[in-house]
C-alpha cells in the first residue's frame, strides 16, 4: 500500500500474513487481501469473509489499544453499529504498535450517490451523537478534541497559505476569524467520537448502517461531533442535524471552526498522497463557505 507520512511503518501483505501466523495462529488458514480505503491513519485488510485487521501506519498516531479499551463499554448505548474488536495484536521488534482484528461490517464509506435519503441519514446520526453524549463518564475515561480555536490560530493560517490555489483564501479566512469569535468552551466534558468524517460512515443499502474508527474517542467537547453538518451534510441534511441536536449558538460556531481547521490541515498535507481525502475537506470549506453565505 502507498505510503502517505515520511514515518510510516513498513507493511505489506506477507507482513501481516506474517502477523496472523505468529500471534492468531487460528486464522492462518483464512485469505488475507487489502482494502482501499481513504483513511490515513490506519492500514485495512481484509482477514477471509467476517473479519479484518487494522494497522496503524504511525507510530505516533497508534490509538488501536484504547479503541478496543473503550468500544465495549460505549457499544451498548449506540443504537448504530460500531467496529468490533476479536483480537488484540501485540507489538513487536519489527513492528512496535498494537493492531486489532475486527468483525467485518458490510457497507461502503458514505457518499451522495449511494444514500436514499440524506435527511434521514442525518437524523440517523444525529441520534448517534445524542447517544454519545449522554453515556455516562467514568473518572478514568481518556480526553479527546483539540485545543481551543485561538491556539488553533497559527497553524490554521500557515496551512491555509500552504494550500494556496487549491481554496478560496480570503473567504476561507473571513470564515476562519468569524469561528475564532466563538467563546472558549467550559462546559462538562462528554463523550464523543471525535472524527466524524464521510470516511468514518458506513452506508448499506442506501441507510446509514455504521460509525468506525473509533481511535479519537474520548471525552470533550461535544461540538467536534457536530461537525458533520459541514463535512458530511448538505444544506437539506444540515438543517436537519443541527435541529436534531442541542446545542447552543457559540458551540455550533466553534464546531464550523474545527471542521475548517480539520480541513485546511488536510489540504497541503495530502495533495499528492491522498487527493481523495482533499477532495473530501475541499467540499467540507464548500459547504462552510454556503452556509455562511446563506446566513444559516
Amino acid at each position: 500500500m502507498s505510503r502517505m507520512h515520511d514515518n510510516e511503518l513498513d507493511v505489506n501483505l506477507n507482513f501481516v500474513r506474517g502477523l496472523i501466523n505468529e500471534q492468531f495462529p487460528e486464522f492462518s488458514m483464512l485469505p488475507i487481501t487489502p482494502v482501499n480505503s481513504v483513511g490515513t491513519v490506519n492500514h485495512v485488510y481484509r482477514l477471509g469473509r467476517e473479519l479484518y485487521i487494522r494497522l496503524p501506519r504511525v507510530k505516533e498516531w497508534a490509538d488501536i489499544e484504547k479503541e478496543c479499551r473503550w468500544i465495549p463499554y460505549l457499544a451498548p448505548h449506540l443504537t448504530l453499529r460500531i467496529p468490533e474488536p476479536v483480537a488484540l495484536g501485540q507489538p513487536k521488534a519489527s513492528y512496535p504498535v498494537n493492531w486489532a482484528v475486527y468483525k467485518w461490517i458490510e457497507g461502503n464509506n458514505y457518499s451522495d450517490e449511494l444514500v436514499h435519503d440524506e435527511r434521514e441519514v442525518a437524523k440517523d446520526l444525529a441520534d448517534f451523537v445524542n447517544e454519545m453524549h449522554s453515556i455516562d463518564v467514568p473518572s478514568d475515561a481518556p480526553r479527546a478534541g483539540r485545543s481551543p480555536l485561538l491556539e488553533l490560530n497559527k497553524r490554521t493560517l500557515e496551512c491555509i497559505d500552504e494550500a494556496d490555489d487549491l481554496l478560496d483564501r480570503d473567504r476561507v479566512l473571513a470564515a476562519w476569524e468569524d469561528s475564532c469569535r466563538a467563546s472558549v468552551w467550559n462546559g462538562q466534558a462528554v463523550w464523543i467520537h471525535a472524527d466524524l468524517l464521510r470516511t468514518n460512515l458506513l452506508v448499506h443499502s442506501g441507510r446509514l448502517t455504521a460509525v468506525i474508527d473509533f481511535g479519537s474517542v474520548g471525552i470533550g467537547d461535544p461540538a467536534f461531533d457536530l461537525i458533520p453538518a459541514w463535512s458530511i451534510f448538505n444544506s437539506k441534511g444540515r438543517k436537519v442535524f443541527q435541529n436534531s441536536i442541542h446545542a447552543d449558538k457559540d458551540t455550533w460556531i466553534r464546531a464550523r471552526g474545527y471542521a475548517l481547521h480539520q480541513a485546511v490541515l488536510i489540504i497541503p498535507y495530502y495533495r499528492v498522497t491522498n487527493p481523495q481525502f482533499v477532495t473530501l475537506a475541499k467540499r467540507t470549506l464548500d459547504e462552510i463557505l454556503a452556509d455562511l453565505d446563506t446566513g444559516e
